[in-house]
């Protein structure tokens, strides 16, 4: 059976992905296994959550503008005093 150009008769199926990356281009292979009667539902859902923990496309919105290195350092800095201050109040 075939969905989008993908193959789901073999017991694995896979995407190759190439994001833009600094100094060259990265090869991100997603692998989901797919067992014997499984919905396909479920095994789009295993692929969405495993792309979405890729950062590609974080990190292709980030690129559609260019943003200052000054900028980019105070939201840094603006997100670890965030993160710190939960974690003092959690203690």
């Amino acid at each position: 059976m075939q969905i989008y150009g993908i193959s789901f008769d073999l017991p694995f199926f896979y995407l190759l992905l190439q994001p833009i990356a600094k100094g060259g281009v990265c090869n991100y292979m997603i692998i989901v296994p797919v067992k014997e009667g499984e919905n396909i539902e479920r095994a789009l859902k295993k692929f969405k959550r495993k792309f979405e923990k890729t950062g590609i496309v974080r990190e292709l919105r980030s690129r559609q503008a260019f943003s200052k290195p000054s900028v980019i350092k105070r939201e840094q800095r603006k997100k670890a005093a965030y993160k710190q201050h939960l974690q003092d109040n959690e203690d």
